[in-house]
């Protein structure tokens, strides 16, 4: 093993240490020591890591400097030699601009969603009961398809999230109609055997484990029939993350309406949703001219 590769590994243990999953970026840390390896090359050098950062498609360049850029700081406490690229050098990527749903949205996407594919088995029980979780929780998709029956306590309205983003476990309580709504596709589920076994809460009909690819097609094809999506632009418009998006700036909404200070409340909010900093939690505030856009719309229509 090269002295890089070692460092590699102490460097991963020591982010996963500080409660970072990090798999991703060992992978792509990997990648860039065999870059290094191939190269014969012991100490990290600026021309080095920008032609490994370029390698790939302009879109990852921001991340993989990135990367690089923490290794190389950690590394050059141990190896004098080491040079750190600059920051700053590609521009961060911009943020996709959320789209904000409606509550009529979110209903006639539920509803729609029982009406997607076979009727047989509990696949479309599945995809309805995630959405309404996900659209009545702000959950992400990962941490609500990684849900194990264990982590589903209906009785008291709580799910434990274990390793979310972060790699830290979290609670996250129920309003007691979403817990009923998940008693009753617990039970449909159960009625086929094969469900029945199976350790994860949210199945297919085989008992198996959703894949993210899986709902986020079916989310899809279901706003393209109702008209929310073009089905001519695959890659733009409404997408499932957006229900987190939503159900934030809803809950803020609701706040302002209630006249709560909002400023005071936000770390509440924070904790909920899983940020490990309450600043991720502020940039939800620029989706409110959005929202305020389109409840102006409705009072207009209503008066």
């Amino acid at each position: 093993m090269s002295p890089l590769r070692q460092a590699l590994s102490r460097y991963v243990l020591m982010r996963r240490g500080f409660g970072y999953r990090y798999i991703g970026e060992e992978r792509c840390l990997g990648d860039f020591v065999a870059f290094m390896d191939a190269a014969e090359a012991t100490v990290i050098t600026r021309k080095l890591a920008m032609d490994w950062v370029t390698q790939a498609q302009p879109s990852s360049w921001p991340s993989r400097l990135s990367m690089v850029r923490g290794f190389a700081r950690q590394l050059s406490s141990i190896e004098p030699g080491t040079e750190t690229p600059p920051a700053g050098i590609f521009p961060s990527p911009r943020r996709t601009r959320p789209y904000i749903y409606t509550e009529a949205e979110i209903e006639q996407l539920l509803e729609a969603t029982l009406r997607w594919g076979l009727a047989e088995g509990i696949n479309r029980q599945t995809y309805h009961c995630l959405f309404g979780l996900l659209a009545a929780t702000g959950m992400r998709l990962g941490e609500a398809i990684g849900l194990e029956r264990a982590d589903v306590d209906l009785e008291a309205g709580v799910l434990t999230l274990r390793r979310a983003k972060g790699g830290k476990d979290r609670l996250v309580p129920l309003h007691p109609t979403t817990a009923e709504a998940l008693a009753d596709y617990a039970a449909r589920r159960d009625d086929s055997p094969v469900c029945r076994n199976s350790p994860w809460f949210f199945v297919l009909r085989y008992g198996q484990q959703l894949r993210p690819q899986y709902p986020e097609r079916i989310f899809i094809g279901v706003l393209r029939k109702l008209g929310l999506r073009d089905p001519e632009l695959h890659s733009r418009g409404p997408r499932l993350h957006d229900l987190r998006h939503s159900f934030a700036v809803n809950t803020i909404v609701r706040w302002y309406r209630a006249g709560e200070n909002v400023e005071r409340m936000l770390p509440t909010l924070s904790t909920y949703l899983g940020h490990s900093k309450v600043r991720d939690t502020y940039w939800y505030l620029s989706s409110m001219e959005q929202v305020v856009g389109k409840l102006e719309a409705r009072w207009e229509a209503m008066s």
